[in-house]
């Protein structure tokens, strides 16, 4: 790996920012984080996350970390024949990184491949974004005979089947999430999503918009469930993913109430 590889240790590329630097030893760091991502209209951008399933074609089997036909091989065939960068963990490939700086991939802690792209004007440009994307997953995952599911939650195989990625971080946040909440391993290992990320003018216009966010859900929910199936039987849902996240940590998911408030603002964010 090279040197501008090696300072990502952990997850996908670290922004290079002073609260990346630095320990966080008080909320007012964060609530200047946040203030500090203040743009004006013509700056804002839209920035998508993408996740999918890889299985092995012959096998329907999840994709193991390592070997012949693996997410390392993946990874690297996509970094070889593409021009990617790869992210180390020790001797481990755990994501890669655009050389131009316009996003990267990183794995979740199943091995869900995830898309973390670029900041965009208009969702046109996202679309267009997201099918190069997978354009080039499909060329080196059909010489490898990988391919992907794009479900919100792992249809077959059980958690015990499912590989553990190699990042250290996991180790952490397993036994974390088993304090909070009942479906925080499935959460995981076992889940994936399209996630958007959206620019902000000024603290009330954030506040407007996570309000929004939160009152679409439900409806997003409905319009594109697509996990009415785990271990390889019906659930009973429809969306078990979002099921999962009833049940992972209540502490930071659900509606929020506190962002419901009048006096809702930064300072009071997580309360």
């Amino acid at each position: 790996p090279s040197e501008a590889t090696r300072k990502f240790p952990l997850s996908g590329p670290t922004p290079d920012t002073p609260l990346a630097r630095m320990p966080i030893d008080g909320k007012a760091q964060l609530v200047s984080y946040f203030e500090d991502g203040n743009k004006p209209r013509a700056a804002w951008r839209i920035g998508t996350e993408h996740e999918k399933f890889p299985f092995l074609t012959d096998t329907l089997r999840p994709v193991p970390y390592d070997g012949e036909r693996s997410i390392r091989a993946l990874l690297e065939g996509l970094r070889d024949r593409f021009g990617w960068e790869g992210v180390y963990e020790g001797a481990n490939i755990i994501a890669l990184s655009d050389p131009k700086g316009l996003g990267n991939i990183s794995l979740e802690p199943g091995g869900q491949f995830e898309l973390s792209g670029a900041p965009l004007s208009t969702v046109h440009e996202t679309c267009e974004e997201v099918h190069e994307h997978l354009t080039q997953v499909r060329e080196v995952g059909d010489r490898l005979g990988i391919g992907f599911l794009g479900l919100g939650a792992s249809p077959v195989w059980t958690r015990a089947e499912t590989p553990v990625m190699p990042k250290g971080r996991y180790g952490i946040m397993a036994p974390y999430m088993d304090k909070v909440g009942r479906y925080g391993r499935d959460m995981m290992f076992r889940t994936c999503t399209v996630q958007v990320n959206l620019d902000f003018a000024s603290e009330a216009d954030m506040v407007k918009k996570l309000r929004v966010s939160l009152a679409l859900q439900p409806v997003a929910t409905a319009l594109f469930a697509n996990s009415p199936f785990l271990e390889g039987k019906p659930n009973g849902y429809l969306s078990f993913r979002s099921e999962v996240w009833r049940d992972t940590d209540k502490a930071r998911s659900g509606m929020l109430p506190f962002a419901l408030e009048d006096a809702f603002c930064l300072e009071r964010s997580g309360d």
